[in-house]
């Protein structure tokens, strides 16, 4: 077995309903290898926190460049990284097949699709997004690496709360062939509950702010809890608020957190690979 199968297989273990894998999001490889260094058991990409680095909104970075940093964030650890492909970088199938060989080709231990296309402002009909999902699996599964698809639902997140519709979906992409299947937004335990009941493939939940706690999730049986963004935007906040602090009042008090950061950063990049 690969380096690359191994991982992806460990990967897929790691999701075990009642007992969620927490995923968090690096945004570059030093936030990866400081995670790594935290204890987390794998990693994944963030469309919007990549795009941040970049000085671009999220939905902005191609696929060529959304592949060349999941394999740097792959370079940075030992750990297994998922990335978050977005709807595939491609409005027909083709496109989406491309982009699955390129993240296997990659390294990845798994990859997320959504369904929902930036380009035409539309979440794809039940059809249309059953055939992609299909697509990416038949790539992702068809050679000697089994990478973990995830299937996203993109309802809550684009106006469209519909519960039923988000679970109609899911089980589609389920029987398509996905591991994991995900619906962001919903922060209502009975909503989480409801999609988790629903299916029974791992379920990963997004973690919001006013959402149920880890344990809470967990008691729902969820199996994986990921953070998208929010430590790219955290990080951020930290710097907006020393640059204003200097701007503004002419003082430092953001250096009482330089050395507990510089410490953390120094026993994450030393620490071997």
């Amino acid at each position: 077995m690969s380096d690359q199968a191994a991982l992806a297989a460990h990967f897929l273990e790691l999701h075990r309903p009642g007992d969620p894998l927490l995923i968090p999001n690096p945004w570059d490889a030093g936030s990866a290898r400081l995670l790594a260094s935290l204890g987390f058991q794998a990693l994944a990409t963030t469309s919007s926190g990549f795009a941040a680095t970049l000085g671009r909104m999220d939905g902005s970075v191609t696929r060529d460049e959304a592949l060349g940093h999941a394999a740097d964030i792959v370079r940075a650890t030992p750990l297994p990284v998922s990335a978050d492909l977005e709807n595939g970088f491609a409005e027909d199938v083709d496109g989406v097949a491309e982009t699955a060989r390129g993240a296997v080709a990659a390294g990845l231990a798994g990859f997320s699709i959504e369904d929902y296309s930036g380009v035409s402002q539309r979440v794809y009909d039940h059809h249309e997004a059953t055939e992609r999902v299909r697509t990416a699996v038949a790539v992702a599964h068809g050679g000697p690496v089994h990478v973990v698809v995830t299937a996203r639902a993109e309802n809550y997140l684009r106006g469209n709360p519909d519960l039923d519709d988000t679970i109609a979906r899911l089980r589609a992409y389920q029987e398509a062939g996905a591991d994991v299947l995900y619906a962001p937004g919903p922060t209502d335990p009975e909503v989480i509950g409801a999609i988790v009941s629903a299916l029974d493939a791992p379920v990963n939940v997004l973690a919001r702010g006013g959402g149920p706690t880890v344990a809470e999730l967990a008691q729902l049986g969820v199996a994986r809890i990921s953070v998208g963004g929010a430590f790219a935007f955290v990080a951020i906040e930290a710097v907006v608020a020393a640059a204003t602090e200097l701007r503004d009042q002419g003082t430092y008090g953001f250096a009482e957190r330089v050395g507990p950061g510089a410490r953390a950063a120094a026993a994450a990049f030393r620490a071997p690979q």
